[in-house]
């Protein structure tokens, strides 16, 4: 550790070289991981972070929402299932809202996604300011903050086009996204008398909701499906990989990611391989002296290492820099476990790199290093 320190602070720019590299691919990773995850929230944001377990779907519908007709009073039945701790029916609906009171040619018309959920049921979000829904304010709903920026505010009264239903803003909260839509939370009375209105559109079924969302680590989802006829039962992943365009997307993030990370590799491991055999006479006069293969190597890895991790955090601070000037149209969101798994990654991809230089150094001939600057 102590050579590999020395050799740092007395080659300082053949090293910051090297470093600037390693630095550039790590901010290139963080930000498409950070836009990844932004995309990824806006999304599935509203499932991706719900404390759910699997959901309840009307059997055929490939765990859509949008496919799946439900009675409210199915969550009664599924509650009495084995293993279920908790039930939460769900409906959701596309709409479009602005401010009631203004000017149709002037207001805002936002498209936002409709959920209808039970007030005090575990889908219901934490409220970041004003109050959480009531049950007996069927018309109070909770938003999505990112509403703000479009004027809204708590206490505005909403107007949903194509209905009669108005309803008011009691609370905003935070990353409750579907879609790529902000979630309106309404009362389930609401939403079937938006989605609904039109007679026999409920397919004649009372009180219809599209989902039951059910917590318990241990239900058996094939028993669940076999109790209650007409259904099908998938787990958190199974129902956000339905969202539509979810897994398309993420899909693709993912392997931008991975090609990056790979490519990262070879990169990184060419850099070092190529420093290693600019260094040949070095390791060469130090094993003519008595250095071990272990010492020189080690020597080595401490160098990778250290520069290695001394980037990859510059490369975190650059990240955050940038995330802090992006627009706030632009989807970023970079998680603290994110930023510690890439770490990790990048960390172990370098240490790993520096094994075709580690190779290299055992087959070193010393005579022959030291020969080839007579």
């Amino acid at each position: 550790m102590f050579l590999a320190l020395k050799e740092l602070t007395y080659s300082k720019g053949r090293f910051m070289m090297i470093s600037l590299i390693i630095m550039l691919i790590a901010w290139l990773v963080f930000i498409l991981a950070g836009l990844g995850n932004g995309l990824s929230d806006l999304g599935a944001a509203t499932l991706k972070y719900a404390d759910v377990d699997y959901a309840v779907f009307e059997e055929k519908s490939d765990f859509a929402f949008s496919k799946s007709m439900l009675p409210e009073s199915l969550a009664d039945d599924v509650m009495e299932e084995k293993g279920v701790e908790a039930v939460a029916p769900i409906g959701t609906a596309s709409a479009s809202v602005r401010k009631t009171g203004s000017e149709q040619s002037e207001a805002a018309k936002v498209d936002v996604l409709l959920a209808g959920i039970r007030p005090g049921s575990f889908m219901e979000p934490k409220v970041t300011s004003g109050n959480a829904l009531q049950a007996d304010d069927p018309s109070g709903v909770i938003v999505d903050d990112s509403l703000k920026k479009d004027g809204f505010q708590i206490g505005d009264t909403l107007t949903i086009s194509g209905s009669v239903e108005e309803l008011t803003i009691v609370g905003f909260t935070k990353n409750q996204t579907l879609s790529h839509q902000p979630v309106v939370f309404t009362s389930l009375e609401k939403f079937r008398m938006y989605k609904y209105a039109a007679p026999g559109s409920d397919n004649g079924i009372k009180d219809v909701v599209n989902s039951v969302m059910v917590q318990g680590k241990d239900v058996d989802p094939e028993k669940l499906e076999q109790s209650i006829d007409g259904i099908e039962v998938g787990t958190k992943k199974e129902t956000i990989n339905a969202v539509p365009g979810y897994t398309a997307e993420n899909g693709t993030i993912m392997m931008m990611l991975g090609f990056l990370i790979v490519i990262s590799a070879i990169v990184i491991a060419v850099f070092f391989y190529i420093l290693t055999n600019q260094k040949a006479h070095q390791f060469g006069v130090m094993k003519a002296i008595g250095a071990s293969n272990w010492f020189v190597i080690k020597s080595v890895i401490s160098q990778v290492f250290i520069l290695s991790l001394i980037s990859i955090l510059i490369g975190v601070g650059l990240t955050y820099a940038t995330a802090a000037i992006l627009p706030d149209s632009m989807p970023f969101n970079l998680e603290g476990q994110l930023v510690v798994t890439y770490s990790l990654i990048l960390l172990l991809i370098s240490v790993a790199s520096s094994l075709f230089s580690v190779l290299k150094i055992a087959k070193i001939d010393p005579l022959t290093a030291l020969g080839r600057v007579e």
